[in-house]
């Protein structure tokens, strides 16, 4: 080739495609389909429009950045508002109320006052009352647990060291006793158990007597079996004989509703008849000892007044006489001394019941306010809570075995404790209304007797606490129930003024 030859240049002309790609697309995309050998098939035109779920929440994001803002505007604006107190003593302990810290380092008081207001402002501006109203129920409550003590006088050391070697040798002769029933033969203690509920299967009415004009609230058999007290709403108090209920004594001194009355524990059995020898308590707070020889007290127990007396108890020793008080404590009365030598609070409502264990260590009360303690007579302290029934303790007794307890409630049932475990044993669902008294067999408790407002009677057996007998008879409320020691007679005293005795019917 030559210079002089040229080179010819050939423009490509531009070409122009007219109307959509969308077959042409269709057509590739099936052309490497078919090389691929790919068994999906072939796209269509609607998978051209691609849908994500994913969103921009930029919108969103600004608005709640927004929202914040103007949240922490309206604080800072509430804080400015808040007052808080100049005094920096009083700020420290307002923060250390809240839980925050007293003092951050290089914090001044001023400093101090704007974070106490920028908390309050994000908690509440009465976030300090709130505290301390809790804080106060707080102790409140505590307070309701907790049994206060305080130095006693010097009667007190005596009574309660004479309690101690009193009480001693008792404990040791009931665990020998315990130790020794313990070795006799099953088959014996089974012949035992049958021959005895056959025996209280048995029981029915023995005789009725009309005590009084109005309703008998309390009675209690002698030591010896051959006297009953009665005790009335009429203000008598009538002592009766066993089991042919001829009035032996009246006892005029008290002016309105008599609430119970008790034998000593050596009346008729080795004590002279003209010392005390019976104790009564009413409803006006008077507490009145009587003899066997005259109608009048042979003294008053003062102290109690205006406060109603519900119950009384001796002491198994007979020196001290215990007294429930409707202004929320019991009394421990020395009859040696002659004086009050034990003013026991910790019940939160009056209490009602009281009941010596056989030993002459402890005793426990029960209260309107549902809940029973045993008390260490001894140290003073409360040694076991009763917490369980849901309305008044109205009755309650120690077992013959010195730890198992009873307890009669509001509720309609009856409980039982152990003070060895400190805890609730069973609970017996024992009446269709309250249960006024409860009582155990008082030499070995082999049983147990409840009474209560439907009118009715129940024994129950203390190896499985199942029923053995109900006693119908009576057409009022059954106020009281007592069991004789020599365990003979059973007697309940009425609403319908009248006292029955209930015995075996061979007997």
């Amino acid at each position: 080739m030559s210079d002089e030859d040229e080179i010819q240049y050939v423009k490509k002309p531009k070409t122009i495609h007219y109307g959509s790609l969308e077959d042409a697309e269709r057509a590739r995309l099936e052309a490497q389909g078919e090389e691929s050998n790919d068994s999906e098939p072939p796209p269509t035109a609607t998978t051209q429009v691609q849908e994500s779920s994913e969103y921009m929440e930029l919108e969103d994001a600004m608005s709640r950045d927004k929202q914040a803002l103007l949240e922490e505007f309206e604080r800072r604006r509430k804080a400015r508002s808040i007052n808080v107190s100049t005094d920096d003593a009083e700020v420290k302990r307002n923060l250390r109320q809240l839980g925050e810290p007293i003092c951050l380092f290089g914090e001044g008081p001023a400093d101090r006052r704007c974070r106490l207001r920028d908390i309050l402002s994000r908690i509440g501006e009465d976030a300090v009352i709130r505290r301390e109203a809790e804080e106060e129920r707080k102790l409140f409550e505590k307070d309701q647990e907790t049994t206060w003590y305080h130095e006693g006088p010097e009667s007190l050391r005596i009574a309660r060291l004479w309690i101690a070697e009193y009480s001693l040798p008792r404990a040791k002769a009931r665990l020998e006793e315990a130790q020794r029933l313990i070795d006799i033969p099953a088959a014996t203690k089974t012949a035992k158990t049958q021959e005895l509920q056959k025996r209280l299967q048995a029981m029915s009415i023995y005789s009725s007597q009309i005590g009084d004009t109005r309703p008998i609230s309390y009675c209690q058999f002698s030591p010896n079996s051959k006297l009953l007290a009665t005790a009335s709403w009429s203000g008598l108090c009538k002592v009766w004989s066993v089991p042919d209920c001829e009035l032996k004594q009246t006892l005029k001194g008290h002016t309105c509703n008599v609430g119970a009355i008790i034998f000593h524990p050596k009346a008729t059995v080795s004590q002279e008849e003209n010392i005390c020898n019976m104790a009564s308590c009413a409803a006006d707070g008077s507490v009145k000892l009587w003899d066997f020889k005259s109608e009048e007290p042979i003294a008053d127990i003062e102290g109690h007044m205006p406060h109603r007396v519900s119950r009384l108890g001796f002491h198994p020793s007979g020196r001290f006489l215990g007294t429930c008080c409707f202004d929320n404590s019991w009394r421990l009365w020395d009859l040696h001394q002659c004086t009050e030598v034990l003013h026991q609070e910790g019940h939160v409502k009056p209490v009602y019941c009281i009941s010596f264990q056989i030993d002459g260590s402890v005793c426990a009360t029960g209260g309107l306010d549902s809940f029973g303690r045993v008390w260490d007579l001894r140290t003073g302290r409360c040694i076991m809570f009763m917490e369980g029934h849901l309305k008044a303790i109205l009755g309650i007794d120690f077992s013959a075995n010195g730890y198992h307890i009873a307890t009669a409630s509001e509720d309609h049932s009856c409980k039982i404790w152990d003070l060895r475990k400190r805890s609730i044993l069973y609970t017996i669902p024992a009446h269709t209304n309250l249960i006024s008294d409860v009582k155990f067999q008082r030499d070995n408790g082999n049983y147990l007797v409840t009474a209560s407002y439907d009118n009715t009677v129940k024994l129950w057996t203390t190896r499985t606490w199942q029923p053995l007998k109900t006693l119908s008879g009576h057409d009022g409320k059954i106020m009281s129930v007592d069991i004789s020691p020599d365990n003979q007679y059973i007697a309940t005293s009425s609403y319908d003024r009248t006292f029955k005795f209930w015995t075996p019917e061979q007997i």
